[in-house]
């Protein structure tokens, strides 16, 4: 039997709400100033005695080796990137270059202003559970101070019940350890290299003498000849070293501990081109043609003044690779790959212009062309603009699409779509009405009137969706899929579908 068009859609909201921690902190360089500043700095440290810097040593030791697994490696490798600034002729005890190394530490908690925007995705590891349950990782955007984003994690299982139990937090927050060595593909880069406007001439007497695959220090190598050699005009050449450093800044490997809980990872940005936020990921199960899955999520970079679409790839949750994504149609935000080629093709949806919902197809992970409208605001809740909440999820009605629509005193509400399995550019069916509206306890928060997610997952025939509130900290909802899929209107394509005629 269907429903009828106008009866209420229910959504449960779940009891769980995750909530930032201001006491979960990482640390980072602190360099004020100028390196004549760093060295006034050094200078005073150096002139304590050798008993006040052990007793500040073992203070600040006191006070802060508790909130960090391995303090004394810290301060040492911080201490190791101000050396080059100290003269030569100063010779340091052990005790002095820790203590530089705590001056030039400071402390960020990535999650003081905000925990939100999360995306949820099935665990690599799903040994020993009860029947019917599933161990799950859900990303969220976390802020701190300045409004920088970052990347953090949560794990737990959903029973049969879709009952959520979420595995504890650590007190400890880890960044991962930058692989100094990186590889990179000479076509891919070269491609990238063009679409930045970078002098092909020059670019291409660079890559001409590398290998297919190279290594970051290789490309250093072949632009530190050129430069002692030059066959192009010194401006030239400069500029295309600042780009080619820009993008190969840009791809990059990062591993964690392996033995630490997935909690105490955070990937903090790194490139200069996300020096101000790593901006909702979207992760996604992607499952090759022989059945192998990789993890892939899409995020927006920030600099500050641009934004600039990236991949996350992994295997496990532990060794990340971050590469660009290139072409004309890998713009603007809200990219969402689908989780399986259609018709040899990769597929994601994406917002070009900001307003309308877009998809597009590329035979290759990292290019993408072309892109093509498949649905526009209809609906007042909808009116100023629309986008994905994620990546589609395959069900034997169609690929289940959650959207956000933006309408008046810019709320933001959640919708759905659906469309055709084969050709997902055919919108089949969609909700006439918001599936979730900030509630009054909802709409208070850092970016106010607001639920949004950025990834949900299928689990006992329901869909479970984890989303934002106001910005600021995150809720979990849960909707059968025949009650959503039953609610839909169907459109001119949709007249196999069995939901309800409007």
């Amino acid at each position: 039997m269907l429903l009828k068009c106008n009866r209420k859609l229910r959504v449960k909201r779940k009891p769980n709400t995750i909530v930032g921690d201001a006491s979960r902190v990482i640390t980072s360089p602190h360099f004020p100033g100028s390196s004549r500043r760093k060295n006034l700095i050094v200078k005073r440290i150096c002139g304590l005695s050798k008993e006040e810097s052990k007793k500040l040593l073992k203070r600040i030791m006191k006070d802060f080796s508790w909130r960090h697994e391995d303090l004394n490696f810290i301060f040492n490798r911080h201490f190791n990137l101000i050396e080059g600034c100290i003269s030569k002729e100063i010779v340091l005890s052990d005790t002095q270059k820790s203590l530089i190394g705590a001056y030039f530490t400071k402390e960020y908690a990535i999650e003081s202003a905000a925990l939100f925007n999360p995306s949820i995705v099935p665990h690599p590891i799903q040994d020993h559970l009860e029947k019917g349950s599933l161990r799950f990782v859900m990303s969220l955007r976390a802020t701190g101070e300045g409004h920088i984003s970052s990347i953090v994690f949560r794990s737990g299982v959903l029973n049969r019940y879709n009952t959520f139990r979420f595995d504890p937090v650590s007190e400890f927050v880890e960044t991962p350890v930058l692989k100094v060595n990186p590889s990179y593909k000479r076509k891919i880069f070269q491609h990238k290299l063009k679409e930045m406007n970078a002098d092909n001439d020059i670019c291409s007497y660079i890559l001409n003498e590398l290998p297919e695959v190279f290594r970051k220090q290789q490309l250093i190598t072949q632009m530190n000849t050129l430069r002692n050699h030059p066959h192009f005009s010194k401006s030239k050449q400069d500029r295309a070293f600042e780009i080619i450093h820009w993008l190969s800044d840009s791809n990059y490997e990062v591993a964690f501990h392996s033995d630490h809980r997935i909690s105490e990872r955070v990937i903090f940005p790194v490139s200069k081109n996300e020096s101000r936020g790593i901006e909702d990921a979207r992760f996604v199960q992607f499952f090759d043609d022989n059945g192998n899955s990789t993890y892939y999520a899409t995020y927006t970079a920030y600099n500050g003044f641009a934004i600039l679409p990236q991949l996350i790839e992994t295997k496990d949750f532990i060794s990340f690779k971050i590469t660009m994504l290139n072409g004309k149609a890998a713009q603007n935000k809200g990219l969402a790959l689908f989780p399986k080629k259609i018709n040899g093709q990769f597929t994601m949806l994406s917002r070009q212009d900001g307003e309308n919902n877009h998809i597009m197809f590329s035979k290759h992970l990292h290019f993408w062309g072309t892109s093509k409208v498949i649905q526009t605001p209809e609906y007042p809740w909808e009116f100023i603009q629309i986008g994905n909440c994620g990546s589609p999820i395959e069900t034997s009605e169609g690929w289940i699409v959650l959207t956000h629509g933006v309408g008046p005193m810019r709320q933001y509400c959640i919708g759905a779509m659906l469309l055709d399995l084969e050709n997902p550019c055919k919108v089949i069916a969609r909700l006439e009405q918001p599936l979730l509206t900030p509630t009054e306890k909802e709409r208070e928060g850092y970016v106010p009137n607001v639920v949004y997610s950025c990834g949900s997952i299928l689990h006992s025939n329901e869909l479970v969706i984890p989303y934002a509130m106001s910005d600021i900290n995150s809720g979990i909802a849960t909707i059968k899929v025949k009650t959503l899929i039953q609610h839909m209107r169907k459109t001119i394509y949709g007249n196999k579908f069995r939901g309800h005629k409007r």
